[in-house]
């Protein structure tokens, strides 16, 4: 399968956990699949249809840690400033909060879209990750053969749900999946895998009821550990985007 290769790397990013609003912004360990969406038409200039539109990532960040952030929570004057030549004056209250941050992030993303290519080497409008302060810069874009494989190692990624308990490792996360900008961005949440150590697919259990494939599309272009490379689990951003060879 002929995919789209994405190399990117950044100083600082953070994935807010988006119902919590006061005090703490802790960050996901892992971009939801919605801030995927969001960089990939920043890359194209433009909102695409999600449909059939298939992602794999792997993510890692050098360390974890808070800063000290502020909101300021504006309203409208109480007439102090009226001698002031403006319309309407504002004034309200610094409001200071912890944020998490991940220190030297880097994703590799892969695409089912190498028709892309081009988009991705002249991006339409800045790149970031996560806030709109955290800039990222593209180290590499190419158009790689991704190969089945009996055997391969999943790490640093997101994982679908149902393999949760075959892999054995990780932890369940609900995630916004997808930004419907048509209904004034209403977010639409999906339940994930984060998966941050290494596993071997000869380690996975074996369940009735949670099946796991026989064969796994892996990047040639990584490290062989153990007579295996690394395996990549696709993703949609709506129920109906099928992966497709």
């Amino acid at each position: 399968m002929r995919v789209l290769k994405i190399v990117a790397e950044g100083i600082t990013t953070s994935f807010r956990y988006p119902h919590f609003m006061h005090g703490m912004h802790p960050s996901f360990e892992m971009p939801p699949p919605a801030t995927i969406y969001g960089h990939i038409c920043s890359a194209l200039g433009e909102w695409v249809d999600p449909e059939g539109i298939n992602f794999a990532y792997h993510f890692t960040y050098k360390k974890s840690f808070e800063d000290l952030e502020h909101v300021h929570v504006v309203e409208k004057s109480s007439g102090k400033f009226s001698n002031l030549n403006m319309p309407k004056a504002l004034e309200g209250a610094v409001n200071p909060f912890k944020r998490t941050l991940l220190f030297q992030p880097k994703l590799i993303l892969y695409l089912n879209r190498p028709e892309w290519k081009e988009a991705f080497l002249s991006p339409k409008y800045t790149l970031v990750l996560g806030r709109s302060q955290d800039l990222f810069t593209y180290k590499s874009v190419s158009v790689i053969n991704l190969k089945n494989s009996l055997r391969a190692y999943f790490e640093a990624t997101l994982l679908p749900y149902n393999m949760l308990l075959p892999v054995g490792q990780g932890y369940s996360v609900l995630m916004p999946r997808f930004l419907d900008y048509k209904k004034n961005r209403a977010p639409k949440f999906f339940r994930y895998a984060v998966l941050k150590g290494r596993v071997f697919s000869n380690q996975f259990f074996k369940f009735s009821d949670y099946p796991v494939p026989d064969q796994f599309w892996i990047d040639p272009e990584t490290p062989l550990i153990k007579d295996a490379q690394m395996g990549l689990m696709f993703h949609s951003f709506v129920d109906n985007g099928n992966l497709k060879d």
